[in-house]
């Protein structure tokens, strides 16, 4: 990793404190813990840690071994943005505009770590003829707590590698709302990696905080959900957010 690292100009250094062994980066409040498959790990365990961390000004992102083996483009990306090394482009110089599911699927694919997953509606950010940012929703859903009240999910939101828009994700979200008029758009934080930042700058509302879930792995290292057993393989669980419109 840390040659990786090293070509993009991001340094750090590799320091065990008790039982976590960390990626420390040079200059950022930033450390990757490294999760090996084999970890006796507890997800109670990893969350302390990483809230006393943040206690002390240090934000921890627990990388398991499987996602940087067949992930690594996309994790040394999301490192990239987390460390302020990324080109930036002004919202306000991008258009929006609806695209396919092969767009979609491509883009995620290649610059979000979890990937495309269906959706019903595909929006992308434009820097002239250049898609930069791609944000992908749910159908709108009838909801039970109020007479014709309907919510949509953000279900991905990823910025071409390299590169970080101001405003963009606002920018999609805006439209969104505009186009669709749902009452309120929901989304998770997968808190291996946030604490969901982004979305509170946002005024997203924190509604609920889902548990770990557990993992087998395949053969290519594709992670499947294992319901009701606790595995070694796990994530730290998300965070569910709102956005009224």
């Amino acid at each position: 990793m840390s040659a990786a690292l090293a070509e993009l100009d991001i340094e750090g250094h590799f320091f065990l404190c008790d039982d976590f062994n960390l990626f420390v980066l040079e200059g950022n409040q930033l450390a990757i813990h490294l999760v090996n498959l084999e970890n006796q790990f507890s997800p109670a365990q990893l969350l302390i840690f990483q809230q006393e961390q943040m206690l002390k000004g240090i934000k921890i992102v627990h990388l398991w071994e499987d996602v940087w083996i067949s992930r690594s483009n996309q994790v040394l990306a999301r490192i990239s943005s987390l460390s302020g090394r990324n080109k930036r482009i002004h919202g306000r110089k991008t258009n929006i505009q609806k695209i396919d599911k092969i767009i979609a699927q491509q883009f995620l694919n290649e610059n979000h770590l979890q990937g495309y997953v269906n959706s019903r509606y595909k929006f992308g950010l434009f820097e002239n003829n250049d898609l930069v940012a791609v944000a992908t929703f749910s159908a709108l859903r009838r909801m039970d707590c109020e007479a014709n009240y309907k919510s949509a999910e953000l279900i991905r939101f990823a910025v071409k590698s390299g590169f970080s828009v101001s405003g963009g994700l606002s920018k999609l979200i805006t439209h969104f709302f505009i186009l669709h008029k749902p009452n309120d758009i929901m989304t998770y934080s997968d808190r291996d990696w946030s604490a969901g930042e982004a979305y509170q700058k946002l005024k997203f509302i924190e509604k609920d905080v889902l548990e770990p879930q557990y993992f087998c792995l395949d053969a290519s290292l594709k992670r499947s959900l294992i319901k009701d057993i606790k595995a070694s393989i796990f994530n730290t669980g998300s965070v569910k957010y709102i956005l009224k419109s």
